[in-house]
């Protein structure tokens, strides 16, 4: 074939695309349709994954698995827009990992909303301002985001899906790396870059900022003269949106870096096989409290991911225990379970049950 026969076929096949999505998102407004009159909710985290899934190993290439996923994302996010104004609620100012986290799972097409702190976006969720939020709670290298979990001891909003988003770090700006003398970062952000700045910058000046935006941000003011010895740490999305160029890649102490979010709504899924749920519990102050309250995991044979405990803050030296397990809330072995829980302790909520894995 020659040129023009290959640029007449594409020609022809993007008529086809075009009238094939247009048809798929009629059929996604119908079933929108339905949902909204049988009081369901539009965004359904199991059934996006099963899409995601199929439509990989219906994939024979040579587009990459990730590739189709990130277009699908779009085409999902695109349909979502049309059933409902949507809004995501998320740990501002644009340009974080947390607004990145968000477009991973929400794609482009729907409204996002900054907010200043991980409270706001409970309260705008809560206050239905917003339709879903997305808040970080804990990263590979530093541990959890303890804010995050003290939001939930008060508030009536549930899990209904986490996002996985590697975390990588640049070092960004104007300068030359031997020239940096100023060096604006996020706390949690050094704490992850701590002995590559060792190593490289010892004798820079670190100036705190709220977040990695805000740095690179920072990073892109002042004269000519200061910008030539100034950098920051952030990501990349951060640094093309206030125009840096990166100075030096993948800076973080650890390759495989990666941070949790949650998505936080107001209804959970149904269980899909492979899931996780999260529970919060407060125990009496005596000897052997905490074992017998665990004990349900061990009798039921669940899986328990992790446990957190965290101050009350309501009366001293009382706690407050946040633990994930393998299981739908609504699997038999987790509902009995959770009913052993609530028996051996002075509180038990769940949080939510959600997809297992991004």
């Amino acid at each position: 074939m020659t040129l023009t026969d290959h640029r007449k076929a594409i020609d022809k096949l993007d008529a086809r695309i075009i009238r094939l999505l247009n048809e798929r998102t009629r059929h996604v407004l119908q079933i929108g349709e339905i949902k909204i009159h049988g009081g369901e909710a539009i965004y359904v985290p199991h059934r996006e994954r099963v899409v995601l899934q199929r439509i990989c190993k219906l994939n024979q290439g040579p587009i990459k698995d990730e590739s189709l996923r990130a277009i699908y994302r779009e085409i999902m996010s695109a349909a979502l827009s049309l059933e409902k104004s949507m809004t995501i609620a998320y740990l501002g100012p644009e340009a974080t990992f947390t607004h990145q986290a968000a477009l991973q799972r929400f794609g482009s097409s729907l409204r996002y909303a900054a907010q200043k702190t991980i409270a706001d976006i409970f309260i705008e969720v809560g206050k239905n301002r917003a339709d879903y939020g997305v808040v970080p709670v804990e990263n590979s290298t530093e541990g959890v985001v303890t804010h995050t979990l003290d939001m939930f001891v008060d508030s009536n909003l549930r899990i209904v899906a986490q996002i996985i988003l590697p975390i990588q770090y640049g070092l960004a700006g104007h300068a030359r790396l031997k020239d940096v003398q100023r060096l604006y970062a996020h706390p949690q952000a050094l704490a992850q870059c701590r002995i590559w700045v060792q190593r490289n910058l010892p004798k820079a000046e670190i100036l705190e900022t709220s977040s990695n935006a805000r740095s690179a941000e920072l990073a892109g003011q002042g004269d000519q003269a200061l910008r030539r010895k100034t950098a920051a740490i952030t990501g990349l999305l951060a640094a093309q949106k206030y125009n840096l160029k990166i100075i030096e890649r993948d800076i973080q102490d650890f390759s495989d870096n990666a941070t949790r979010f949650l998505v936080l709504g107001r209804q959970c899924g149904p269980a899909t096989g492979r899931d996780r749920t999260s529970l919060m519990f407060s125990i009496a102050d005596k000897v052997g409290a905490l074992y017998h309250a665990l004990e349900p995991f061990r009798r039921y044979k669940l899986n328990m991911t992790k446990i957190e405990s965290r101050p009350s803050k309501r009366k001293a030296w009382e706690y407050f225990f946040f633990v994930d397990c393998d299981g739908h809330f609504t699997d038999p072995k987790v509902a009995a379970a959770i009913a052993s829980l609530e028996e051996a302790c002075n509180f038990a909520k769940v949080l939510g049950s959600y997809p297992n894995g991004d």
